[in-house]
């Protein structure tokens, strides 16, 4: 027990439990209702609240099965913030993380059950069908490098415009131009936790999107698709989809120069590289904030 509240175990358990990598739940729910309530002025409080909670769980469980399925593979044995690892029970990680998607799902069912409309729970259920073809056996496209793909339409197209469903029991196509820069910046992150870990995915055969372009080649790929949310944002501005105020997402500018100067300098140290998907989450979160923010503000 003593050794379970050491300071150095509580760094591990942080770096497991991964508390900052939670807005990649909260931001596409955000967005999408956001572009709802800038259409409609109408907020439906208990469905959003809802849907947060469920994105929550729902991606703990995906964080949680994540590790019991990289620990089938080896590629996690020199991951000491493994919750695997940490609690040497993979049966029960594998529990929690089951009982995580239970509870998220009964969330989205709750929706459906209110607006009598089962169209969310199929969105999800195929966000939550990516979600474990990532990593989960017999698939695992993640060892292919196709995890960002994945992670863009779960966390884009798929994640914004169930949340927008849930305001309206609508389409929009503003609301889907809103999930691909929602997609691109949530994919930034899954891209940056490749950079410290090439020798580790190498030998366990993941060919992972770093693995097949290099550091420095990565580095350079992460500057363009880090550089490409504020023009894309600019130039729907200017079509007349995104109002004027979405380009309050500019101000995240300063997080997304911070990530590429650091990358672009450190690819090949993976002890200074490590930490490039924290500054990935800090563009993510400000940045989607911001972007939402604006429809928030817009006259509608």
């Amino acid at each position: 027990m003593t050794t379970l509240i050491s300071y150095p175990n509580k760094k591990l358990w942080m770096a497991a439990i991964k508390p900052p990598m939670y807005s990649v739940a909260i931001m596409p729910i955000w967005v999408g209702t956001a572009v709802a309530f800038a259409e409609t002025r109408i907020f439906h409080g208990a469905v959003f609240s809802t849907f947060l909670a469920s994105a929550i769980l729902i991606l703990a469980w995906e964080n949680l099965s994540n590790d019991v399925f990289d620990s089938e593979t080896g590629i996690d044995k020199n991951k000491h913030h493994s919750l695997v690892n940490l609690t040497a029970n993979k049966a029960l990680i594998f529990g929690l993380g089951n009982s995580c998607l239970g509870l998220g799902l009964l969330g989205i069912l709750a929706i459906a059950w209110w607006q009598q409309d089962l169209t969310v729970i199929g969105i999800i259920l195929l966000c939550c069908a990516l979600g474990y073809m990532y990593q989960g056996p017999p698939f695992r496209l993640g060892y292919q490098g196709l995890g960002e793909i994945l992670c863009f339409f779960a966390f884009g197209p798929l994640a914004v415009t169930a949340a927008y469903y849930s305001q309206t029991q609508s389409w929009n196509m503003t609301s889907l131009a809103a999930s691909v820069f929602v997609g691109i910046a949530t994919s930034l992150i899954l891209f940056c936790s490749h950079f410290h870990q090439v020798k580790d995915d190498i030998a366990a055969g993941k060919r992972s999107p770093i693995v097949r372009l290099g550091t420095a080649r990565g580095a350079k790929v992460l500057t363009w698709f880090t550089a490409s949310i504020y023009p894309l944002n600019l130039l729907f501005v200017l079509l007349g989809i995104f109002p004027v105020w979405t380009l309050l997402s500019w101000v995240s500018l300063p997080f997304a120069f911070k990530l590429c100067n650091h990358v672009l300098q450190n690819h090949n140290q993976p002890e200074k590289v490590s930490n490039c998907k924290f500054i990935a989450v800090a563009v993510h979160f400000w940045s989607c904030l911001l972007f939402g923010l604006g429809f928030m503000l817009s006259g509608g």
